[in-house]
């Protein structure tokens, strides 16, 4: 087993027991919260003609979802920090359901964009980062196999949604299916309710302004300094000094670059193959194949995450899940007919799983289980940016050249170009933590050495103080007997 990355929560994770009850109530939670989205473009086609919008204005439904989602980070990041994680998903749960049900109500565009995409975006972040966020307290050994067994809620999920959401319209309609999915999703609550809070010993030595501050590690290290006036008020909620923490920046950059392209090719998997005169239950079973692929991938990616040959440099592991992301979506249009979309699907869902199963594992190895529920939070309103924009710009690219391979190409190349920044940046950040472990092993010598040195004074005084006082004393006695 390799060693885990250092961390100080104040006790040991059980990496096990009740854990994984709570992997499972992540599971659950997770994979509402990224399936929800994709499985929803089984009723843009007919929600398109419905409304007479054209392809960018229906990609906005899943895209204002997800960068809520992602937006809502910070949001959830402080009410984790203040009440836990069980609550807050709860809340979430409730959220979406009701986001659904008054969705199947709407009248226009707008109401979508309002319930689905901000409401239900918002609730899928409070489920999302609590459940990232709690299993890092319950793990630590096992902690990669934990996150990619969450993880893969998100294909189970859309494995089955999308041939679900397919049946639902086909009987009930979009707005039937709607308030039939708001029912459906509260089951986020009960995945809420087996989150149960860790039972950990109080610290005496720490204190809530110091709660971003208890992980000291190579990557950690140097990073948290004295902070006073409206930094101090805002580190009391979320740790904004991430900002100031290298390894963090890179996963930030390479994530946003990334981002632009990571969604996109998902919501328009089933759109394309409709879009090629392939019938709908077909098209729908294209992100069935590729949900089948992407369940597998994650806790296998976990598993060899957490191998001694991998996880000590998992950030290369990482960009090149995100690398082989972009050369997928730079073949798809090379790719002929059905079955082409078929090998698509498959070599996509596995690409698609390793960044997930990957995507917070490495950013919790880089800033450790204690800073990261702020540093999720502050990464995904980051990147709700590309997240927001990216379907969006695809959509148009598609509008323009009434084409998808040009937006399969542009996706490629985001993710190609966030993959190789990746790949650059960690080597050198690694070269970086190497240069500075070693100056504080030679400090730490330094160190040792002048108290060795100091202790070796000392005890030559000590014995000279002896000898005085010994000399005294017979000095003394000669005296006495004169």
């Amino acid at each position: 087993m390799p060693s885990p990355a250092t961390t100080n929560l104040g006790y040991t994770p059980p990496d096990g027991g009740w854990g994984w009850a709570v992997v499972f109530g992540s599971f659950i939670s997770i994979g509402f919260s990224y399936a929800f989205p994709k499985s929803l473009t089984i009723f843009f086609k007919e929600i398109q003609e419905y409304f007479s919008i054209s392809y960018s204005e229906i990609a906005w439904v899943s895209s204002i979802m997800l960068a809520t989602m992602y937006a809502g980070g910070p949001v959830s990041s402080i009410l984790v920090n203040r009440y836990g994680s069980r609550p807050v998903v709860i809340v979430g749960g409730l959220m979406v359901g009701v986001a659904m049900v008054t969705a199947s109500f709407g009248t226009t565009i707008l109401h979508l964009y309002l319930c689905v995409g901000v409401i239900g975006g918002f609730g899928l972040a409070f489920n999302l980062q609590p459940s990232l966020t709690i299993i890092g307290k319950y793990f630590l050994v096992k902690r990669p196999l934990a996150n990619g067994l969450a993880m893969a809620g998100s294909p189970v999920f859309l494995s089955i949604l999308a041939p679900l959401n397919q049946f639902l319209f086909d009987h009930f309609g979009w707005r039937g299916s709607f308030l039939i999915l708001g029912g459906v999703v509260f089951n986020c609550c009960v995945a809420g309710s087996l989150m149960r809070p860790i039972k950990t010993p109080a610290s005496k030595t720490t204190d809530k302004n110091d709660a971003g501050k208890l992980d000291v590690t190579p990557q950690t290290a140097g990073q948290n300094k004295q902070k006073s006036g409206c930094a101090a008020n805002v580190n009391q909620f979320i740790d904004v000094s991430l900002f100031k923490h290298r390894g963090f920046l890179i996963y930030l950059v390479g994530n946003v670059l990334m981002f632009f392209g990571f969604f996109a090719p998902v919501v328009f998997l089933a759109p394309y193959a409709k879009h090629q005169g392939i019938d709908e239950y077909s098209a729908a079973f294209l992100l069935s194949i590729f949900a089948l692929v992407d369940m597998f991938a994650r806790p296998g990616t976990g598993l060899v995450a957490n191998t001694r040959w991998i996880r000590p440099k998992i950030q290369y592991f990482f960009s090149f899940a995100v690398t082989y992301n972009g050369l997928c979506h730079m073949m798809c249009p090379l790719l002929p007919g059905y079955s082409g979309l078929v090998v698509y699907a498959v070599f996509f869902g596995l690409a698609f799983g390793m960044v997930c199963a990957l995507l917070f594992e490495t950013l919790m190895d880089l800033v450790g289980a204690q800073r990261f529920s702020s540093a999720v939070g502050l990464a995904t309103i980051i990147e709700c940016g590309p997240v927001l924009l990216g379907p969006p710009i695809s959509g148009l690219l598609v509008d323009i050249f009434m084409d998808y391979k040009y937006m399969y190409f542009a996706c490629g190349m985001m993710m190609l170009a966030g993959g190789i920044f990746l790949f650059i940046m960690n080597y050198f950040n690694y070269r970086w933590l190497e240069k500075e472990q070693k100056h504080r092993e030679v400090e730490g010598l330094e160190i040792g050495s002048a108290k060795e040195l100091a202790a070796n004074e000392e005890d030559k005084d000590n014995k000279e103080e002896i000898k005085l006082i010994k000399e005294e004393e017979v000095g003394n006695s000669t005296c006495k007997e004169l």
